[in-house]
């Protein structure tokens, strides 16, 4: 994928987590290639878990935004990932988890794809928290692939040229799977076409040629085959040998952790026995403490029975005599207090709150679902809402205005009405008398102003619960008890909703006072917080009397009143006030042409629309001051007539509905609300509580009485207490020796139990040491199995490697065979025309095979010993026409120093062209001794003696001029190469 230089060493560890040839890992990021060639060749290049990046840097590359996964979740850091090529942000994102990619829509053929990768989250380590497989195609591609253990952390790691083919569907999926913790990729890159080997001259000598992609040499003769296949089997023996070292090292360890484990239980059992002695000692210790205890235990608690029994006589001599002081002073402080407060009485001044008229607010009902799908035309108006004016379409035409204190519309929630009515409703925390009733046709929301529901309460707990929000904050000046009553007037009869059982008589309705009346009988039920309140609310809403009739399929059947009685008592002046509160549903008034009830119903409406009637005519005689008010003409104006007479504050709710169909019921009900806030109470009263008072008159002569009399007996314990104390010294200075004892005792207790607990201390430490060696052993044994199960994997894999490797090299060298044949006929030619030259040039010392003379001149033949370094599978790719035209091409040229004689010559020329293969190696200079690499051949050339080879040549010819046509540049003795040949 680029042409950055690579850090894909020979690393057994790498070499191992490569499943398919030909790919290999690339421990560096993303650079790109400057070839055409190449950026046409990328198909799709994905950033995994990132945006979209455009021609980043000097990278003319388009990587597209992540897609074609499935499942799995993002990651990002903002650190900077080292090695990142020229596309360092691509590794700065990543998908992590349970995913893998589908790339649908390519076109059927060979593909290579190049994984990237970076650890950017496990940045401290350590190795092996996510270890994972990738799947190409549902073949494994890479196994356990741990990029913190190749690369760390934040650093850039490839994958490159995995090959795999595209199918007719045009589908290449990549699957990731986690063997430790969640797989993760930073980028995926498909390019067309397979991976193909380049050759490249890229050794240290010029010479040797590498792969472009795998970086391993290529087209090598048999020899060279034969020295690499040698090469890779002693490179593995070698890695097999280092694997059995490392494995004898850690059986090694494991034995001396045994022995180490070993010691430590011995010397665990030695301590175990001393242990058990210092035990044996510290019971018997325990044993003899036990009785010294016993006996002190007898002692101490006769002692401790005594002193209780004086102290609890001192205690409770001074408790009766610090309750009778209290009890003296409070007697004194109240008779003063009695007497101080009795002339002020006459003379107190209430504050008094003039409201003048009653107070009336209207509200009006949105429509139900019923008139809402009807569609009717609405009669009511809400222009001047806000300044409480009332709008009424008569006839469709006339239009009448109503005055009222508030007028709320059918979007005004409960926070609305209760925020303006709770000043009246808060006026019985300061003792006066409060009456606050809902009233309009059935069906218009009475009960759902006044009650409401659980998540949207009404005007009664409401109410309630700002009582004793307000008396929580008084509670430092004023004291007060909240008691709480429900009832109802059903059918003209009283009735308690909150008795358990009804009772044996009705309940009647009696005079106490004048203006003030009282239910016997009734339960009157106090709390103490707002729980209370609902759960009684709750009660004796669920226990009244409801039906269903045309107009209204949840109809109250009767007036429901909620009494709520206040006693509050000023604790700076004294003051004491009784109040009532009383919050009243009423029935909801009806036509009996309009509901069409018979029977029972029929009684109960002509029961409410009688009540309701009662109340018009209180309301009536009220507005014109009448002499007489008939109050008893119902059961209900009978028990709110304290509240409606002139001395309470009272607020009345008229409900209406908007709907035409309602029209009648709307205009009646606005006229008695008009008439009501016509009505003058004059100013409210508060109501004072003076029976405390009288008790406390009636109570003086007796208290005095009562405190001669406690004089008296406190003199008398005075006396007593005084004995007492002398008595109670001595017992206290036979307690103190006896205590002295204890601690004494206690002292000894505490030195053994210390001795206990470091010995207790010292057990756990060497057995915590135990448990590490253990686990230590434990662990070097699963070393071992992981190492001995990796080392047999890894010999079966390299015994069926080198079997396959065998079979091919072994047809190379068939092929390679006869090529080298042709070549030695060739060879055999030009040995001849040599011959002749020798015969006719005596002399000469040396024959040339040279290079042509325009690449010869002026140069030194050096030539390194080739280090061959290539796997097998480089080998098999390799051309098989390479290796035999080395020596035809003409661009080296190979020297030969003749030192044997022509019939030597002769010789090795019978053996070349018997002989099924020559290897020829290349030349080195004289300076060294050894000519070939023990690892590239492990056979020894010929040597031979100089001096010997040429008094031969002198023999047999005549010596060789120095002005030679054929050989213009004479190359001396010292500079020469010598001809090193091996025949196989």
């Amino acid at each position: 994928m680029g042409d950055g230089g690579s850090d894909t060493g020979e690393d057994p560890m790498l070499d191992s987590l490569i499943c398919v040839a030909g790919s290999s890992i690339k421990k560096s990021g993303f650079i790109a290639s400057h070839s055409t060639d190449e950026r046409e060749r990328r198909v799709i290049f994905v950033n995994a878990g990132g945006e979209e990046l455009r021609r980043q840097g000097h990278s003319e590359i388009e990587v597209e935004a992540d897609r074609f996964f499935q499942g799995g979740d993002v990651l990002r850091t903002d650190e900077e990932v080292a090695d990142g090529g020229d596309l360092p942000s691509i590794y700065q994102s990543a998908r992590y988890g349970n995913f893998c990619y589908e790339f649908r829509d390519l076109p059927p053929g060979d593909y290579s794809v190049d994984l990237h990768f970076a650890e950017i989250v496990y940045t401290n380590g350590p190795r092996g928290m996510r270890v994972f497989n990738v799947f190409i195609q549902d073949e494994k591609a890479v196994s356990e692939l741990d990029v913190y253990s190749i690369v760390g952390a934040n650093r850039a790691l490839q994958v490159m040229n995995i090959p795999v083919s595209a199918g007719k569907d045009g589908v290449v999926s990549v699957n990731f799977q986690g063997v430790v913790g969640s797989p993760t990729v930073s980028g995926i890159c498909i390019k067309q076409g397979a991976p193909e080997l380049q050759l490249v001259s890229s050794g240290r000598d010029g010479k040797s040629l590498l792969c472009d992609n795998c970086f391993a040499p290529v087209k090598l003769t048999a020899a060279e085959n034969k020295a690499a296949r040698m090469s890779f089997t002693a490179k593995y023996e070698r890695e097999i040998r280092e694997l059995k070292a490392q494995c004898q090292m850690k059986q090694d360890e494991c034995y001396e952790a045994w022995m180490s484990l070993t010691a430590a239980n011995q010397e665990l059992e030695k301590v175990r026995a001393e242990l058990d002695v210092k035990f044996f000692q510290n019971f018997t210790l325990g044993q003899a403490m036990e009785k010294e205890t016993e006996k002190m235990a007898k002692i101490s608690s006769k002692y401790e029975h005594d002193r209780r029994l004086w102290v609890a006589a001192i205690d409770e001599l001074e408790r009766k005599m610090k309750a009778i002081k209290s009890e003296h002073s409070q007697l004194s402080f109240e008779a003063h207090q009695c007497a101080n407060s009795i002339p002020g009485l006459n003379q107190m001044v209430t504050a008094v709150q003039s409201l003048g008229n009653i107070r009336v607010f209207c509200r009006c009902r949105p429509l139900n679902m019923e008139e809402a799908s009807s569609r009717p035309q609405t009669v009511v108006e809400f222009t001047d809402a806000k300044d409480g004016d009332l709008g009424v379409l008569m006839n469709g035409s006339n239009k009448k205005i109503y005055k009222f204190d508030r007028v709320y519309t059918p979007k005004d929630d409960q926070c609305d009405v209760f925020e303006d009515a709770s000043p009246v409703a808060t006026s019985v925390l300061d003792g006066y008398n409060v009456c606050i009733f809902a009233y309009g046709q059935t069906g218009t929301g009475k009960t759902f102003t006044m009650e409401g529901t659980e998540q949207n309460r009404g005007v009664n707990y409401r109410t309630l619960e700002l009582l004793f929000k307000i008396a929580e904050d008084r509670k430092k000046t004023i004291s007060y008890d909240i008691s709480v009553s429900v009832l109802e007037v059903y059918n003209e009869q009283v009735r308690d909703l909150l008795a358990s059982s009804p009772p044996a008589k009705r309940l009647e309705i009696k005079q106490v006072s004048e203006g003030v009346n009282h239910v016997p009988g009734v339960v009157d039920m106090k709390v103490e917080n707002v729980d209370e309140v609902w759960n009684i609310l709750q009660t004796g809403s669920n226990a009244r009397a409801v039906g269903s009739n045309n107009v209204n399929g949840h109809s109250s059947r009767s007036h429901c009143m909620i009494c709520t009685v206040v006693r509050a008592k000023n604790l700076v002046t004294g003051e004491c006030t009784r109040s009532k509160l009383w919050l009243v549903d009423l029935a909801g008034s009806e036509r009996l042409a309009k509901t069409d009830v018979q029977g029972e119903r029929l009684k109960e409406a002509q029961s409410i629309n009688k009540s309701l009637s009662a109340l018009g005519d209180v309301i009536s005689a009220l507005a014109t001051k009448s002499s007489h008010i008939p109050y008893r003409n119902s059961k209900l104006t009978h028990l709110l007539q304290d509240s409606l007479g002139g001395d309470s504050k009272t607020l009345m709710f008229v409900q209406i509905s908007p709907s035409e169909h309602d029209l009648g019921e709307t205009v009646s009900s606005l006229n008695f609300a008009t008439r009501v806030r016509g009505v003058e109470l004059g100013p409210a009263k508060k109501q004072s509580d003076t029976t405390e008072i009288q008790k406390l008159k009636l109570m003086l002569p007796f208290c005095l009485c009562q405190l001669k009399c406690k004089d008296d007996t406190i003199r008398k314990l005075e006396e007593n207490v005084q004995a007492l104390e002398g008595k109670t010294k001595s017992k206290e200075q036979f307690s103190k020796s006896q205590q002295d004892k204890i601690i004494d005792l206690e002292n000894q207790v505490e030195l053994k139990a210390e001795l206990c607990g470091h010995l207790e201390k010292r057990l756990s430490q060497v057995y915590e040491k135990m448990q590490r060696k253990e686990e230590a052993c434990y662990s070097f044994q699963q070393k071992v199995k992981e190492l001995e199960d990796r080392l047999q994997e890894q010999e079966q894999a390299s015994s069926i490697n080198s079997k396959a490797k065998t079979r091919e090299l072994e047809d190379a060298v068939k092929e390679k065979s006869q090529q080298f044949q042709r070549h030695t006929e060739m060879l055999q030619k030009q040995i001849k025309m040599l011959e002749e030259e020798l015969e006719a040039k005596q002399g000469r010392e040396y024959m040339y095979i040279s290079e042509p003379t325009d690449t010869f001149q002026a140069r030194k033949v050096e030539a390194k010993p080739l280090k061959i370094e290539a796997d097998p599978f480089s080998l098999r790719s390799l051309n098989s026409t390479s290796s035999g035209t080395l020596l035809n091409r003409g661009e080296q040229s190979i020297l030969l120093k003749g030192t044997d004689s022509l019939r030597a010559l002769r010789h090795k020329r019978d053996l070349q062209s018997k002989g099924p293969e020559n290897n020829l190696f290349l030349v080195t200079p004289t300076a060294h001794k050894k000519p070939i690499s023990a690892e590239s051949e492990p056979s020894k050339a010929r040597h031979l003696d100089p001096s010997r080879a040429f008094a031969r040549i002198s023999r047999g010819g005549k010596p060789v001029g120095s002005g030679s046509s054929a050989f213009p540049n004479r190359v001396k003795e010292s500079d020469s190469s010598r001809v090193k040949i091996w025949l196989r």
